[in-house]
């Protein structure tokens, strides 16, 4: 199937799911989700993989739930966690590596009806990744290159997701070069765009690649932190 983009209808037919967030409505509507959602994710995965394999030969762009494509139902079950059964946001991964898709360097995006966001990196480090960027940013000119590709980030524009700590963790000081990235819990940058974007396939797919490609010297970063990842 080729990528043209999502239909006209994709969007109001999220919104249809926020106003009717029940099984019973989403078992009755389930061709539309295959026809207006599914099925073009999986063609998006297709060919935005291939654009991202120019990038990086060993990005992982799987169309198929669970790999690159996440589960349109949501786990209610934890602590915390929306109660709504049906997401009314779609995401998509592309990640590099051979661990999980969420703890490995990613191109991600995700649309509703309120947003296209674009990112790239890590959003949040289990305890074995957070280590591992600990260590990595422990080499001094390690930590200066990420300050600077996050600051030359910044200067064009594109989000940084803020500090999660407040204190320096051992090891780190005030003092030191580029110290304030110690304070991470997670490194990624983004762009918000308007939804309406995912519904002009070339434009989509153009647009997306661009700001990837901007935002592939972070990547790269994260990555090689991935890297140094301790297995048990």
């Amino acid at each position: 199937m080729e990528f043209t983009g999502f239909s006209k209808k994709t969007l109001p037919f999220l919104k249809a799911i926020r106003a009717n967030n029940n099984k019973e409505w989403f078992d009755a509507h389930k061709r539309e989700y295959e026809e207006l959602i599914l099925n073009p994710s999986r063609a998006f995965v297709i060919e935005m993989g291939e654009h991202l394999q120019a990038l990086e030969p060993t990005i992982n762009a799987e169309p198929k739930i669970n790999q690159s494509l996440f589960r349109i139902y949501r786990d209610i079950r934890r602590m915390g966690a929306n109660k709504e059964p049906i997401k009314s946001r779609i995401g998509i991964i592309f990640w590099q590596g051979k661990g999980s898709r969420l703890q490995s360097s990613s191109f991600y995006l995700h649309f509703s009806p309120d947003e296209l966001l674009v990112a790239v990196g890590i959003r949040w480090f289990e305890k074995p990744l957070l280590e591992a960027f600990r260590e990595y940013i422990g080499d001094e000119e390690k930590r200066i290159e990420l300050d600077e590709v996050l600051q030359e980030l910044s200067a064009c524009g594109y989000q940084i997701l803020p500090h999660g700590y407040k204190r320096y963790p051992q090891g780190f000081h005030s003092h030191m070069p580029s110290a304030e990235v110690s304070l991470y819990k997670g490194v990624a940058a983004m762009q918000i765009l308007e939804p309406t974007l995912i519904e002009d396939g070339e434009k989509f797919i153009a647009t997306l690649y661009k700001i990837y490609e901007d935002m592939l010297p972070l990547h790269k970063i994260m990555y090689a932190v991935s890297l140094k990842v301790k297995e048990d």
